[in-house]
């Protein structure tokens, strides 16, 4: 009962203005998906907005301070578009898989499969070629490591469609994992050790993310949803809450000892302890929208919100003096 009340008064503010709910006119699939050619309805499906979250194979590469010589960016720009190609993939056949479900719903009924403009079939067929070139592609480009990353990616992807969605917990898991496999890929494209700060920031950092889209999703959630977001209703605002509030804490406090581990007698490591202030504060900026229930689309938060750019662009130049040892 109070969870409900909580969501009900959320949803009073958030019509109000009162939360900074973004919202999402297209790529989603929540924009115009009641109209449009066949094409059109393709590339909606491949969730265009979503490609932003590929940019994270670029962390392992950036932490190493390797990212001038054009190789590298060669193999950091294939490797983003075969990780393109497979989410794409994937959001193709959970489309396929959930479009009378999707119909539904309120927002997801206007995404092409579930509004006729993309046929099942096709979509299906769409998600299986994406998942195979890039696979594919992916053992003929790229070193083996990457192969088999991208591979376990598609895989526990496609099992999370079919079954680990409805799994209490492992759904987080599974989501979070998707995001520290890309984190990790561009480091094994270049051969490049992989820190183990650096694991457990990106891992917990990304389990900050999927934890309150959760809870924002369940504070937002209409009383009309139960059918296609059953699971959600699982769990409990306040665990959600709990899980959000402990993996930033651990995320943070893994960025501050990578920070710290080089000692304190040259001007690099000045620069790295120094991005420390901006990290914490870019955690707060977006606990704000959590904490409100506006961290239900994660890409429109970072991408539209402007101090949070400004902490970002902070950060980068912090980190960039870091790497240049200047």
């Amino acid at each position: 009962m109070v969870a409900e009340r909580t969501g009900s008064l959320v949803r009073q503010e958030a019509r109000a203005g009162a939360v900074p709910v973004p919202v999402r006119p297209d790529g989603d699939g929540h924009g115009d998906g009641g109209g449009g050619s066949l094409a059109g309805g393709l590339l909606r499906t491949a969730r265009p907005r979503q490609w932003v979250k590929n940019v994270l194979v670029v962390a392992a590469p950036a932490a190493a301070g390797e990212l001038a010589s054009p190789h590298t960016l060669r193999q950091l720009v294939l490797v983003f578009v075969l990780f393109t190609a497979a989410a794409s993939a994937v959001y193709f056949l959970n489309d396929a898989r959930d479009a009378a479900a999707d119909r539904a719903h309120p927002e997801k009924c206007r995404r092409p499969v579930a509004a006729g403009i993309v046929p099942v079939p096709v979509a299906y067929a769409m998600g299986t070629l994406l998942a195979l070139a890039s696979t594919g592609l992916a053992a003929l480009l790229c070193n083996r490591a990457t192969a088999a990353l991208l591979a376990a990616y598609v895989v526990m992807q496609i099992a999370y469609c079919l079954l680990l969605k409805h799994v209490l917990v492992v759904d987080l898991a599974v989501v979070t994992a998707g995001f520290v496999v890309r984190a990790m890929s561009g480091g094994l494209a270049l051969d490049i050790r992989l820190s183990r700060w650096f694991l457990i920031t990106a891992g917990f950092g990304a389990l900050f993310i999927v934890a309150a889209k959760r809870y924002s999703e369940a504070l937002l959630m209409g009383e009309g949803e139960g059918e296609t977001r059953a699971l959600l209703r699982e769990y409990t605002v306040g665990y959600l809450r709990f899980v959000w509030q402990l993996a930033a804490g651990v995320a943070v406090l893994g960025y501050c000892l990578w920070a710290l581990e080089g000692g304190t007698g040259d001007g690099t490591s000045l620069w790295r302890q120094l991005s420390m202030v901006p990290l914490i504060l870019a955690v707060l900026r977006y606990a704000v929208f959590a904490d409100r229930g506006g961290a239900g689309a994660p890409e429109d938060v970072i991408l539209r919100d402007r101090p949070l750019a400004v902490i970002g662009l902070c950060w980068g130049l912090l980190y960039g003096l870091s790497v240049a040892g200047l």
